[in-house]
């Protein structure tokens, strides 16, 4: 299996990704993003973060929503990415019941923002279409997460959440891709 990934470019795995992604029941996806955020919620570094950056999920991908109303229940400042032009995201500040609107690329932001610096953040919680054990990751191929992930402090830890179907064996990368620390899936 490992043989036919490596024959695959990642504008092909993009699609096969996206494909698996829309074709996966809502409920399913539901009961297997409860079980990654009852995961990541006992994780070591998510009890001790103070400031979390999640993503907004889009296009089937782990949803996030339910983490998010938990963690700030739990008295975490939860952060979300603001994408702007140049492979740029800002973290925002994410107020309980924010107005939402489409921001770049589809992708929803806060309509009032307050940004804070990348490295006061404890935790990035990390989209991605596929990701290795090794916590390489394939994202949409902006590089919008690849730069971010440069920018932070060596004590911020990122954490990439993928369903089991988008953990591959092997996933071709480049000088300027990053990994993450660790993989939570279901």
């Amino acid at each position: 299996m490992k043989n036919f990934f490596l024959q695959l470019t990642k504008k092909q795995i993009r699609s096969k990704m996206l494909l698996k992604l829309k074709e996966q029941k809502e409920e399913e996806r539901d009961r297997k993003s409860r079980s990654i955020k009852q995961k990541l919620f006992k994780t070591r570094i998510f009890k001790k973060a103070k400031k979390i950056m999640f993503y907004i999920p889009i296009d089937g991908e782990v949803n996030t929503q339910e983490m998010i109303k938990e963690a700030q229940k739990l008295g975490k400042i939860v952060v979300v990415p603001v994408c702007k032009k140049n492979r740029i995201i800002r973290p925002a500040i994410l107020q309980k019941k924010a107005k939402l609107k489409t921001g770049l690329y589809g992708i929803p932001e806060p309509t009032r923002k307050r940004f804070i610096h990348p490295k006061d953040l404890d935790l990035v919680v990390v989209p991605g279409l596929a990701f290795d054990r090794k916590g390489r990751r394939l994202g949409r191929g902006k590089g919008y997460y690849d730069a971010f992930l440069k920018k932070l402090s060596a004590k911020t830890t990122s954490i990439g959440l993928a369903f089991k179907f988008q953990i591959l064996p092997y996933l071709p990368t480049t000088l300027r891709d990053v990994n993450v620390k660790q993989v939570i899936f279901a």
